[in-house]
């Protein structure tokens, strides 16, 4: 260390200490410490009780003048006597009108006056009760200061107003002013309790307003019920000086619509103009309704339209989030049978949707909502919106889409997964008509998928033929195209073979691939009514046979265990319909191998079409027994269809047609035309590929 840093930390010691030595306490300034410090020994050692020392905070003359003005201001005057009265969390306060104080603070269940408090005079109170009664009082004071006229709700007894029609019943509850239980009188879950798409376990709700110094979070405060008739309740906040805050809740005489509408007025007196927004937040844990706990996990999702109609969802089987920063007109919790959907009148300018699987338990996932609208502190209807707690019927999401918003698409059918666009209009189209059609004049369900998989077959009949006649014609065909492959064997006459083989099928009038085109068309009607049947709510409960619920599985043997690989898939149980629907494929696989041309002699093919029927028997196991008895059904038409043909089918008269074809001149088509100049460029490339590797090995 050389001088000049000794010298340098000298002076920097010498500053310091003379800082230290300026700013020490005068004796008067010592004096006045050691006073306040006796005086809070004093205090502490008043408020000992059983060796524990207390520390009681007393109200000091500043504070008291805080407390008039705070009661005056957010307190209720009476115009006769002059009392302002101030209630807020456990403290009943009045203000006199000679300036005297009354009233009690309750202290853990004891009524502390409020003179002892301010006054610091407790005689006989004891002293934890005391100090418990100044810490409520103080805490009380604020958050009146602090949630303004909104403080005198913070604190209530929890009560509920019921709504109901019906079919649908209501507990609005004065805590948050919310929904706390909407239950579908028509509908029980598998526990033989009421489905609720809304539970005061399970849902949370509220609006956020925000002022200069404050945000109110409605879920925090404790609502005054106002009947206004039978079908509408306000839940009111009146916040003084002729502010007053609330949602109105109106549920018609029939539906399970809901009108929910946040009125307010004189609300400029406590939210700035400035405020152009207010939040809205909604959360649910999704409880579960059916006893398949795959399915159903499989179905129920967060569902969103935006403003411009496009429909989203977030994932049904994974952890999700998204950020919306564009106007959603509704944002619905969806189920695989029942949904919660908030409409909004003027759109969410934005939203944050988040969902979460739950692993096990009653619960399914975790899904949340925050949003933003438009709002506006001089307007007395700043937001309105239509709830939809029901069941997914596309019937009547249909017929509510024009209630809701006759002049929007609401696209609430979306909410029921119907498949790919072509599929979705199959379903849309033909099959939930005639499904709803036979429901109006037969109640057994087992029947009318019965009537409905006969009336698809006579739909799909003109395609089935001409599969089964393409198949005829290859049967035909089959001696002459063993000819040829044995007149032409090997790779190096394959492109003679193919040439052959094609002029047959042209002289015939026959194509291997014309049997493929029928069953094509058929395969969109396949798919349709796999994702028709595990949404269709009509099935819910409707029992057939050994099925108790057609939208269920039809477990007829059940264990606890998981097997490993494909309990996931399978379950832990056989379904009776899907091991006739496997019984009968395998059946109509075999029929289907004998009516191919050769079918018998490619033995790999063959055990890879019986292990198809096989496998259909591990994904559908745990499907709605209600489609797999329609495909056991389709099946089973299916093979009796095929007896029909070969008996009505005269393979002799084939062949007699196919030989009138070939006498009959053709005229090449354009494809084939193209086909044989292609083949004939591919035989010469051929045969001069064959003329170099000759001269290379001479």
């Amino acid at each position: 260390m050389d001088k000049n840093t000794i010298w340098g930390m000298l002076l920097m010691g010498a500053v310091i200490l003379g800082f230290m030595y300026m700013n020490q306490p005068s004796a008067e300034e010592r004096e006045r410490q050691a006073r306040e410090l006796a005086e809070q020994q004093a205090r502490a050692d008043q408020l000992s009780d059983n060796g524990d020392i207390l520390t009681l905070d007393s109200v000091s003359s500043q504070e008291r003048a805080t407390v008039v003005n705070t009661v005056k201001r957010f307190g209720t005057r009476d115009s006769v006597s002059g009392t302002y009265t101030l209630k807020a969390q456990g403290l009943d306060i009045k203000l006199n009108a000679d300036g005297s104080f009354s009233g009690n603070v309750n202290a853990g269940g004891t009524e502390v006056p409020v003179t002892a408090i301010l006054t610091a005079d407790y005689g006989t109170i004891p002293q934890t009760t005391a100090a418990a009664a100044v810490k409520q009082f103080k805490k009380a004071m604020a958050d009146v200061a602090r949630y303004e006229g909104f403080a005198a709700y913070l604190s209530g007894d929890s009560t509920t107003v019921r709504l109901e029609n019906d079919v649908l019943a209501l507990d609005l509850s004065n805590k948050g002013g919310v929904i706390a239980q909407a239950a579908l009188k028509e509908y029980q879950t598998y526990d033989s309790t009421a489905v609720c798409p809304i539970a005061s376990d399970t849902d949370s709700y509220g609006f956020i307003l925000t002022s200069a110094r404050q945000r109110f979070d409605t879920r925090q405060f404790y609502f005054t019920p106002v009947m206004e008739s039978d079908s509408t309740v306000l839940m009111k906040l009146d916040l003084g000086d002729g502010a007053t805050f609330g949602i109105r809740y109106t549920l018609p005489q029939s539906g399970y619509t809901v009108k929910m509408d946040v009125v307010q007025s004189g609300m400029d007196a406590v939210i700035p103009p400035s405020v152009a927004s207010m939040d809205f937040t909604w959360n649910q844990t999704m409880a579960r309704n059916e006893a398949g706990r795959m399915f159903e996990e499989r179905n129920s999702a967060i569902y969103y339209m935006f403003a411009n109609g496009d429909v989203d969802n977030l994932k049904e089987t994974s952890a999700d989030r998204e950020e919306l920063n564009e106007r959603v007109k509704w944002i619905g919790y969806k189920n695989q049978f029942f949904s919660a959907v908030l409409v909004a009148q003027n759109n969410f300018t934005s939203a944050t949707l988040d969902s979460e699987p739950l692993e096990s338990g009653r619960y399914l996932k975790s899904m949340s909502t925050e949003s933003t609208l438009e709002y506006s502190a001089t307007h007395a209807n700043p937001a309105s919106f239509t709830w939809f707690l029901g069941p997914n019927s596309y019937p009547l999401l249909s017929d509510l889409e024009k209630e809701i918003a006759p002049d929007d698409n609401l696209h609430l059918t979306k909410l029921i997964p119907l498949g790919w666009p072509i599929v979705r209009w199959i379903n849309t189209l033909i099959v939930i008509p005639v499904f709803d059609l036979l429901g109006r004049f037969i109640s057994n369900y087992g029947i009318i998928i019965l009537l409905l998989t006969i009336f698809i077959k006579i739909i799909l009949f003109p395609f089935t033929y001409k599969s089964y006649m393409s198949q005829a014609k290859m049967r035909v065909l089959a001696p002459e195209i063993k000819e040829i492959n044995e007149k032409y064997p090997g790779n190096e006459n394959a492109m003679k073979r193919q040439q052959e083989t094609m002029a047959l099928y042209s002289r015939a009038g026959a194509s291997p691939f014309s049997g493929c085109l029928p069953m094509l068309l058929q395969f969109p009607i396949l798919i349709a009514m796999f994702n028709f049947f595990p949404s269709a709510i009509e099935l819910r409960g409707e029992s057939f046979l050994w099925a108790k619920d057609l939208s269920a599985p039809d477990a007829i043997w059940s264990w606890t265990t998981n097997i490993p690989f494909i309990s996931g898939t399978f379950g832990n149980h056989v379904s009776l319909f899907c091991l006739l629907m496997t019984v009968t494929n395998i059946l109509y696989t075999r029929i289907n191998m004998q009516s191919q041309p050769g079918g018998n002699s490619m033995p790999g093919m063959k055990w890879m079409m019986y292990l198809m029927p096989v496998m259909f028997l591990f994904i559908f196991n745990n499907y709605a027994s209600g489609l797999s008895y329609y495909y056991f059904l389709s099946l089973l038409i299916t093979i009796v269809q095929t007896y029909i043909f070969r008996k009505v089918v005269d393979e002799e008269k084939v062949r007699a047609t196919m030989r009138e074809n070939a006498r009959k001149p053709k005229k090449k088509s354009g494809f084939m035309a193209r086909l044989e100049e292609a083949q004939r460029r591919q035989q010469a490339m051929m045969r001069e590929q064959e003329k170099q590797r000759g001269k290379g090995r001479r």
